[in-house]
């Protein structure tokens, strides 16, 4: 199995070049806005991502987002990093997620609600984690479309889908039948491809938190509470709020700042429909 899961990484596309302008944009310790859409505006993958993203009923504008400059201003430089980075990478791994009984459009949904949870559950608490983990949370899913891969060449999709039809939990099963976790995936990708530590370190130890640097610990605890919550199959079902809720005070975590987000998140879905 390992041996499989190094020829799928090892096979997968250099980063365009687009993203590595990104990569070197977001580690700078100013980011002016206009350097950014001069960046993005090379790339039309990551205009029309960008767009949608930004027209979506989570955010509700209240007129329509036209424009990448427009998009920028108002999702703000490092949200557009992780919807950018987020689009490039899924096509260049280029694989779907039925195995997870979910579309590209359930994905993107996905890391959206992770970047709002960290928004607004860190956005007063702690501003410099919030933006350090808005990329994180964005991408942290992404070894599941390798997951996915791996499961049908294996011939064990529908074991697994059967799996996640009986609501077992998503990364036992993973680990079960692909031998590895999304998150230690996740972490394996993004260092094959040379990307931050930040990325690889962060997301690499989720569900391990007890074993992480000490100056990623927290990082990866609020990063495992995020993808309890923004859970591909069920995302913020009653049952991943309640563990959800229950981790983050095994964790010592901020409680009630995370029940008025998700309370914020739901309440702004309820009046979307």
């Amino acid at each position: 199995m390992n041996d499989l899961l190094i020829e799928k990484i090892d096979s997968l596309p250099p980063l365009p070049k687009s993203v590595i302008q990104i990569e070197q944009f977001r580690v700078q310790a100013e980011k002016e806005p206009l350097d950014l859409l001069k960046i993005i505006e090379q790339d039309p993958l990551i205009i029309t991502s960008l767009l949608r993203v930004a027209n979506s009923a989570m955010f509700g504008f209240r007129s329509a987002v036209e424009t990448p400059g427009r998009a920028i201003n108002l999702l703000g430089v490092n949200f557009t990093i992780s919807i950018a980075l987020g689009s490039v990478v899924q096509d260049l791994i280029k694989t779907d997620l039925k195995s997870y009984g979910a579309s590209i459009d359930d994905f993107l949904d996905s890391c959206n609600l992770s970047s709002s949870i960290v928004s607004l559950w860190l956005g007063a608490e702690d501003f410099e984690l919030k933006e350090e983990l808005l990329l994180p949370a964005f991408l942290q899913e992404t070894g599941k479309f390798i997951i996915s891969d791996l499961l049908f060449e294996l011939g064990k999709e529908e074991e697994f889908e059967k799996g996640v039809a009986e609501g077992r939990d998503i990364v036992e099963l993973e680990k079960e039948l692909v031998s590895y976790s999304c998150a230690s995936i996740t972490s394996k990708i993004f260092k094959h491809w040379k990307l931050s530590d930040n990325l690889v370190l962060s997301i690499g130890f989720v569900g391990n938190s007890d074993k992480a640097p000490e100056e990623f610990k927290k990082k990866v605890q609020v990063l495992e509470i995020v993808k309890i919550l923004s859970d591909i199959t069920a995302p913020l079902s009653d049952k991943n709020i309640e563990k959800a809720l229950m981790k983050s005070k095994e964790f010592g975590l901020d409680i009630e700042a995370l029940e008025s987000a998700i309370d914020t998140i739901k309440r702004k879905n309820t009046q979307d429909y």
